[in-house]
């Protein structure tokens, strides 16, 4: 069988209905619980209206229901501001092009500082071709000649798979227009 502690139950007249009209001795609180301001604020224990450390008394602050803008001040009933919430950032064109435009200058940046400092010449023989060229110079053009490399393959592909796409859709279109 459950027990309803005295001050719960609903029925019983003589018990308040809100706890907070409950005085301390309806609820007793154990000796092994702290009472009275819990991280410096006044708390509604049985050491309420004490300081902890002092057994001063506390002030009570009065309460303020910040859940609810203010609209009116208290002393002219003229509406304040309220002030906007901020917006969120939005992804644009131009800031992404300017990302993409202060990275790629940080980058060149970097490449004319590797240029500037491989000035040793080297002997560079290619297709039966020879000469003495800057080594951070050589090295630039391998770079860009395996960018090239790399954006010829990428554009094969891509041609590649736009023919694909075409070949679906104009069979798919074939097929639409004998079904009907």
């Amino acid at each position: 069988m459950t027990q309803t502690p005295h001050g719960s139950d609903p029925s019983d007249r003589l018990a308040p209905q809100d706890p907070r009209d409950a005085t301390p001795s309806q609820y007793p609180v154990p000796a092994d619980v702290p009472s009275g301001p819990v991280g410096g604020y006044p708390g509604s224990g049985a050491g309420s209206g004490t300081g902890v450390d002092t057994g001063a008394p506390v002030e009570k602050a009065p309460v303020e229901d910040t859940a609810v803008p203010r609209d009116k001040t208290p002393s002219t009933g003229t509406p304040e501001p309220v002030p906007a919430a901020p917006e969120p950032r939005q992804v644009t064109r131009a800031g992404m092009v300017w990302t993409a435009v202060a990275s790629a200058l940080v980058v060149l940046i970097l490449l004319i500082i590797f240029i500037l400092q491989n000035q040793v010449y080297v002997q560079v023989k290619f297709f039966g071709l020879e000469g003495a060229v800057p080594l951070g110079v050589a090295l630039f053009i391998a770079a860009v000649g395996g960018g090239v490399l790399v954006a010829i393959a990428g554009a094969a592909r891509i041609v590649q798979l736009r023919l694909a796409t075409h070949r679906q859709r104009v069979r798919l279109a074939g097929q639409g227009t004998r079904t009907r």
